[in-house]
């Protein structure tokens, strides 16, 4: 058997549930929205403000390039010293006789925007002749002086406090730009941070707070306004066992209160229904006992005795229907109050009565809790499917399944069972398959209608072993 799967199926099945997804789905759409938005326009200034710092150490880079080439061969080493001793100063400074090499840090979008920033700008400042060298390399692997002396090799007093800006560690802009052959000059400088801007934690945070206030106030809110919701649904199933529950408290949202309403109005209108249903029984079986009983008197004052038994058969149909319409309208009556049902104690004492000369009928199974409902209206379901189990199946075996949610009886006979195109038909009033004379043909119809009162049902179907069977549920609400 192939099964189609829904999407439908994953959705939350309560209204709560369902307003708390759509609330968080709504929160997370509109802050992907403004977050993105958020994140473009600092990526924007971030992004401006690198390529102006930039350009800025490539101008002082540039400035410095043409100050030691104006400064004559002997006092460049004098200035380079008085640079170092200044502190202060933006570079460290050396004149190496061969370029170092530099462990570059991995390629990225914004390294290389900034590579080509400085560039372009030392190009438009120095010379053509001039080769310029630009890097970045991280602070402990960054050589000084020649290709052997790494900056982590100096003391900590001297250079590592300008290149190495513990704890956060730059990486480092290191500019080589030859003068002439032989002749590099070396200009490293702490850079700001090459990677790209994430969300921050306190805006994570401020999410976060913000999704599980809404989450916490809009919980609140729709329970307050579903808790009549709730009340209705109940009193809706309960309605079928209790006609006279008393109306509903109209509060919560305009709609909620126009739906209570509604069934406060329904409720009333089917209780006078079923009075005046009542009352007009009462009188159709007080009208027709009268002339019923007047023609039983007329009819012992025939002197034909064949007449006289004809008579008195028609007359006992008449009763008879007319007592079966009564009790149908009675032993379903919903004015029953709903007790605690003790099943077991009820389908034995059903049982000792049926089992005084022969063993027709078995009880298999336990219920577990007792069992809310109507007590009259229940025996005599229960009684009409053993009566006819065993008129027609000589031996009625039943079987209780109980759990929390629903009580089924299983009451199998070993009857000849039924043609499948009368399973529906056998229910309508007054219908009988078989032909002899006894019973009304009401007993399975008021059996149902029973167990409709009760929130339930009742099916009949053939065993595959032969004979019928009828599985009455009883939902426990």
């Amino acid at each position: 058997m192939s099964h189609t799967w829904s999407w439908r199926a994953l959705l939350p099945r309560s209204l709560l549930s369902r307003m708390i997804l759509l609330l968080l789905l709504a929160i997370l759409l509109s802050q992907t929205i403004l977050t993105g938005i958020w994140m473009q326009q600092i990526q924007k200034r971030e992004l401006e403000g690198m390529l102006s710092t930039s350009r800025n150490l490539a101008m002082s880079a540039a400035s410095t390039v043409s100050f030691f080439k104006s400064l004559p061969l002997q006092y460049r080493h004098i200035a380079l010293d008085q640079l170092r001793n200044m502190g202060g100063s933006r570079f460290f400074v050396s004149l190496n006789e061969d370029e170092i090499h530099i462990r570059a840090i991995p390629d990225s979008e914004r390294k290389t925007l900034v590579l080509r920033e400085v560039q372009k700008v030392l190009a438009g400042k120095l010379s053509d002749a001039m080769t310029i060298k630009v890097d970045f390399s991280r602070p402990d692997e960054l050589h000084v002086f020649n290709n052997e002396t790494l900056l982590a090799d100096l003391p900590s007093s001297w250079a590592r406090y300008a290149l190495s800006l513990e704890p956060l560690n730059p990486p480092i802009l290191v500019t080589q730009i030859e003068i002439k052959p032989g002749e590099w000059l070396y200009l490293p400088a702490p850079y700001m941070t090459l990677d790209d801007t994430v969300m921050p934690s306190n805006q994570l945070r401020f999410i976060a707070l913000m999704t599980v206030f809404l989450c916490f106030f809009t919980f609140m809110l729709v329970r307050w306004q579903t808790r009549p919701l709730r009340r209705l649904a109940k009193a809706a199933v309960n309605l079928g066992k209790d006609i006279d529950q008393p109306p509903l408290k109209e509060e919560g949202a305009s709609e909620i209160v126009a739906a209570t309403r509604a069934f406060n109005i329904m409720q009333h209108r089917i209780r006078r229904y079923i009075d005046d249903r009542e009352r007009l029984f009462s009188s159709i079986s007080h009208d027709l006992k009268t002339p019923i009983t007047r023609l039983r008197l007329r009819v012992e004052l025939l002197g034909n005795e064949q007449q006289i038994g004809k008579f008195n058969k028609d007359l006992d149909e008449l009763e008879l229907m007319v007592k079966g319409a009564l009790q149908t309208v009675k032993e379903t009556d919903i004015h029953e109050n709903i007790e605690q049902i003790d099943i077991n104690a009820l389908l034995e004492q059903m049982a000792e009565s049926l089992n005084l000369h022969d063993q027709r009928l078995t009880i298999e199974g336990h219920c577990k809790w007792p069992y809310r409902g109507k007590l009259l209206a229940l025996k005599r379901c229960i009684g009409n499917l053993f009566d006819n189990g065993i008129r027609y199946g000589q031996r009625v075996r039943v079987i209780i399944m109980d759990d929390a949610e629903i009580l089924t009886l299983f009451i199998m006979d070993e009857g000849p069972g039924l043609p499948p195109d009368q399973f529906e038909r056998i229910f309508e009033p007054y219908y009988r398959l078989s032909t002899d004379q006894a019973g009304s043909g009401l007993g399975l119809g008021i059996a149902r209608n029973i167990a409709h009162a009760h929130g339930g049902d009742l099916v009949l179907e053939n065993r595959p072993q032969g004979g019928l069977q009828a599985t009455l549920s009883l939902p426990r609400q």
